[in-house]
């Protein structure tokens, strides 16, 4: 028999008496939770899938420090909500002066200038909102054009291109960049300031702890949130069709609530939507699930005895050589060409860290993970001219595999052109006939220009928020 969880009804609504459930408890549940209980709102509950919280933020103690599973960097200063929050505080780090070390599978070493003219490409590039096509097509044309006109050596040119489109998929988290819209450049709004400040120490558990008031040095401590989080419940169905939403969770649970923030990732949303809402959602709001993507980009962590890579070198980057590609291409490790390189990792001295995007990205996530590390450790030796051994530790994230997330962020590909699908109409809540908001959505893909960070999400969560807020103004006077 299933349970049913009241919480106190009445015929006005108020902030005292209204049933408020954020379904996620991601960066953007956490902001709209928070604020909605700053603000007096008393029956607000969080559901949350995993047997944590923090969604794609994700800090666990690893090596000398913490790692970060998901989201890394604070992206930006000026107008970053992230950065405002933890400014005063002494714990970021900047980026500081950084040089790309490119290898080739021939263990050749590209040389100074040639390696600073491709990180200089990659940083300034900028794509012109004229162009008609996909950001693949724009960043080759260009490259072609401007950046290696006069080289000499068109065959290393042209790995090195291979080399950068893989780098910028792992910042823009699409399958290549011939299915990335330039909307993901040109909607994309970007905080001024260093773009890849690091923590120095405690992740980016830091600004989740500051919003939820939680002891720092305790990861997943639910802070002012305590009691108001019900971990390990997965929604099953939301029901929007009465007067007020009911829910029903996997285990039988049912719950009753007059207003749902739904945080899920997009990845949930496209999978589940048919089965998750009844009635079906609105046609605008099934063109921007069915339009906008969820990319995979997964962490490759490694820890050794002691840092393998030789001083100066803070990364290495691969260079495919086209017959070692074909070679590769045809064997056991094929997916090691989505695999675009490791660097080290600020506050922790003996681990490096790489990232693999894509359809290869998700087909690793399949493997054991003995498979996995046997992969990089035979990469390790067909580039490297210094020896890399085994490491004393293996991590590898796995966002896809997880029913919770299926992705790590989102995206807009060329699809989402033709077919004019909008994060306006993600964000767009659903009201009933006298306007008041039902089911609102929040999380970083809802965010019209901030997509793909914790600033968007966390700055949707409390757009979320506010909208309740604002509705029910004055109401606690009744």
């Amino acid at each position: 028999m299933s349970s049913c969880m009241e919480i106190p009804s009445s015929l006005v609504k108020t902030k005292e008496t209204a049933r408020i459930v954020i379904i996620g408890a991601g960066a953007s549940g956490i902001a709209a939770a928070t604020r909605l209980l700053e603000q007096g709102f008393k029956h607000v509950t969080v559901f949350e899938a995993e047997d944590r919280i923090g969604g794609r933020i994700n800090t666990i103690p690893f090596g000398e420090n913490v790692m970060d599973l998901g989201a890394q960097w604070c992206h930006g200063e000026g107008g970053n909500v992230v950065y405002e929050k933890v400014k005063d505080l002494d714990v970021l780090k900047p980026t500081g002066e950084y040089q790309m070390h490119f290898l080739r599978s021939n263990k050749d070493i590209l040389s100074e200038g040639q390696s600073r003219a491709i990180a200089e490409f990659l940083a300034t590039f900028k794509v012109d909102e004229n162009y008609e096509g996909s950001v693949g097509d724009f960043v080759t044309q260009l490259y072609w054009k401007d950046a290696v006109k006069d080289t000499d050596n068109k065959t290393v040119a042209k790995e090195a291109l291979d080399c950068m489109k893989k780098v910028i998929c792992t910042s823009d988290a699409c399958d290549h960049l011939f299915e990335l819209s330039t909307r993901n450049h040109l909607n994309f709004k970007e905080c001024d300031g260093d773009q890849n400040l690091s923590w120095k120490d405690k992740g980016f558990w830091v600004f989740l702890s500051l919003l939820l008031g939680a002891d720092k040095d305790k990861p997943g401590d639910q802070g002012s949130l305590k009691g108001h989080v019900r971990l390990n419940r997965r929604i099953a169905e939301i029901n929007w069709s009465g007067s007020g939403e009911l829910l029903l969770c996997w285990n039988g649970e049912i719950v009753r609530a007059d207003h749902v923030i739904c945080t899920v990732s997009l990845g949930v949303l496209k999978e589940k939507h048919p089965k998750l809402f009844v009635p079906p959602l609105p046609s605008p709001k099934l063109k921007a699930i069915d339009g906008l993507n969820l990319g995979t980009v997964n962490k490759l962590i490694l820890e050794f005895e002691e840092q393998p890579l030789p001083e100066p070198m803070l990364d290495v980057m691969f260079l495919w050589v086209e017959a070692d590609l074909r070679e590769l291409q045809a064997g056991e490790f094929f997916w090691l060409e989505s695999l675009c390189g490791f660097h080290r990792v600020d506050g922790q001295p003996r681990i490096l860290e790489g990232w693999i995007i894509g359809a290869h990205a998700r087909y690793m996530e399949t493997l054991t993970e003995e498979k996995v590390l046997e992969g990089i450790q035979w990469l390790f030796r067909k580039f490297c001219t210094f020896d890399v051994p085994h490491p004393k530790r293996f991590l590898r994230t796995q966002w896809h595999s997880n029913p919770n997330f299926r992705g790590s962020y989102s995206y807009y590909p060329t699809y989402s052109d033709e077919i004019r699908a909008a994060r306006s109409d993600l964000e767009s809540p659903l009201s009933n006939m006298a306007g008041n908001p039902r089911l609102q959505f929040a999380g970083e893909a809802s965010s019209r220009d901030h997509f793909s960070t914790v600033h968007g999400a966390t700055e949707s969560g409390w757009r979320e928020a506010d909208r309740l807020i604002e509705f029910y103004k004055g109401r606690d006077e009744i």
